[in-house]
């Protein structure tokens, strides 16, 4: 499946908000984003990006497939750790730059870290941030659902810094 032949042009606005067609608008690095949650639970699993190719897959395959910024290439979820996201729903938003993925995710983990979320942190704010220099996060999820060095090695991840 080619993006070209499943996408339509993005010919005006009316008939890009309120139209039936998929006319999705990639960025100027030819990006959307992404945001997945959880189908059962609406929990915030993670947040990515897709390109045209990796849009196609994902609406092809039932599969998420998203595109890694710091690798430069699809990266097809759940491929080298078995953590799949099997796609449930795919929603696009009023007009058409961001898409959502409603998810079951094989194996209970998004988060390359071990967590089921990559959401595992909150920020504080207000009163709590005070005199904070530089803020310190607190953990909402104490728990690994996997280790990710049994699942990924030792190799350094690309994601990272």
């Amino acid at each position: 499946m080619e993006p070209q032949d499943i996408f339509a042009e993005r010919t005006s606005v009316e008939k890009v908000e309120e139209g039936n067609q998929l006319a999705p608008k990639f960025d100027v690095e030819g990006l959307i984003p992404v945001v997945t949650t959880d189908y059962k639970t609406g929990e915030l699993l993670m947040h990515a990006y897709m390109n045209q190719d990796a849009l196609a897959k994902t609406i092809e395959t039932g599969e998420a497939v998203y595109w890694s910024r710091s690798r430069q290439c699809l990266w097809h979820k759940g491929a080298t750790s078995g953590l799949v996201q099997k796609v449930h729903e795919i929603r696009v938003d009023d007009d058409q730059d961001c898409i959502w993925l409603r998810v079951d995710v094989m194996g209970g983990a998004s988060c390359h870290v071990g967590y089921r979320s990559c959401f595992y942190r909150s920020i504080p704010f207000s009163k709590e941030a005070e005199g904070q220099s530089p803020i310190t996060l607190n953990f909402e999820d104490m728990e690994k659902v996997f280790d990710p060095k049994q699942v990924y090695g030792d190799a350094p991840n690309p994601t990272r810094l």
